[in-house]
């Protein structure tokens, strides 16, 4: 996220583990440009915002860090998992006057396409569902005054996996095939090819379709099944959308524009706002947002980042000194 500052929001995620692995925990790295004259951060604690100075870094255990709300979901919210390290960070800023928090979140991941396919809302979306409640409950019904807030990070959220199977198979007939009554793989060849072409392949970690072009350069057709924000949007709102799916691409530097052929692509990297954070996004010609995606060209890991350059409202000139446009933007239609 860019604003006022700018500032560069940079976000580090947990990586994607197995079931019973550790890994890495959720953490944030925040930049205010020199040239602001007027930032604080919140002191949850003292309950009174600090001026900043010089470069602060708090690692390993922060629980005693005042500067921060830091809350691990509950372990019955994945009940059919044994360990987890998902939950939200959460800070508060004051910028030329403009007072918000910044909610860095990690929701759960799908683990099997076999379960994700099954139905919709699938078992992982209501898993996630729960979580983004509780965080927005924690948010809302805390001691503290309530601000704008935005919300970003890895939500894990997927597109109907269902509906989107329906669709790339319409024409094509389903092969399940497994032993011991489960089912491991699902196959969808195409009805009426000489040969039976395969058009998709569905195992636990695959999702094999032969042709990505309509996940990379045609992938507008995907939003009619991305169901799992809408679920929020009497109360988180997002600027549109207009690149493509943020995960899973390939791990291989050659690769910077190839998924990996195990889950189905889907916007899982998020910037979510408050009505009220939206109303601090400065509006015009020559301040419009850019919401978009970082090296989409070039090998990033298995999620593209995602940034937000905005300019705060009211922008005041003792704030800050001229800030250029970011170099990370795309060109303006």
């Amino acid at each position: 996220m860019v604003g006022c500052l700018p500032v560069h929001l940079s976000v580090t995620n947990e990586l994607e583990p197995e079931v019973q692995h550790v890994s890495k925990a959720l953490g944030s790295f925040y930049f205010v440009h020199e040239s602001i004259r007027n930032a604080s951060i919140y002191d949850w604690q003292a309950r009174k915002f600090r001026s900043l100075s010089g470069r602060e870094v708090y690692k390993g255990n922060i629980n005693s860090i005042p500067f921060k709300h830091k809350e691990k979901y509950p372990q019955d919210f994945f009940p059919n998992f044994r360990w987890s390290r998902k939950g939200f960070l959460r800070t508060r800023w004051s910028i030329c006057d403009s007072i918000f928090d910044l909610v860095n979140i990690h929701l759960f991941h799908d683990a099997s396409n076999l379960i994700a396919v099954e139905t919709w809302p699938s078992a992982y979306s209501n898993y996630r569902h729960r979580a983004l409640e509780h965080t927005l409950k924690r948010i809302s019904e805390d001691k503290h005054e309530k601000v704008p807030h935005f919300i970003f990070g890895d939500f894990n959220f997927r597109l109907d996996t269902q509906s989107v199977v329906k669709s790339l198979c319409a024409t094509a007939k389903e092969e399940r095939i497994g032993n011991d009554g489960q089912i491991k793989r699902l196959v969808y060849k195409e009805e009426g090819s000489e040969n039976g072409k395969v058009v998709l392949t569905l195992e636990k970690k695959v999702f094999d379709h032969f042709n990505q072009e309509v996940f990379i350069n045609d992938f507008k057709w995907l939003h009619q099944f991305d169901k799992e924000p809408k679920r929020f949007a009497d109360r988180l709102q997002e600027l549109d959308i207009t690149f493509p799916p943020s995960y899973p691409f390939s791990e291989d530097v050659r690769e910077g524009r190839q998924y990996m052929k195990t889950r189905c692509p889907a916007w899982c990297d998020r910037i979510l706002l408050s009505q009220s954070a939206r109303d601090l996004i400065q509006r015009g010609d020559e301040y419009s947002p850019v919401y978009h995606v970082m090296g989409s060209n070039v090998c990033m890991g298995d999620h593209k980042p995602i940034y937000l350059y905005f300019r705060l409202v009211p922008d005041t000139d003792i704030c800050h000194a001229p800030v250029p446009t970011p170099t990370v933007s795309p060109p303006r239609p």
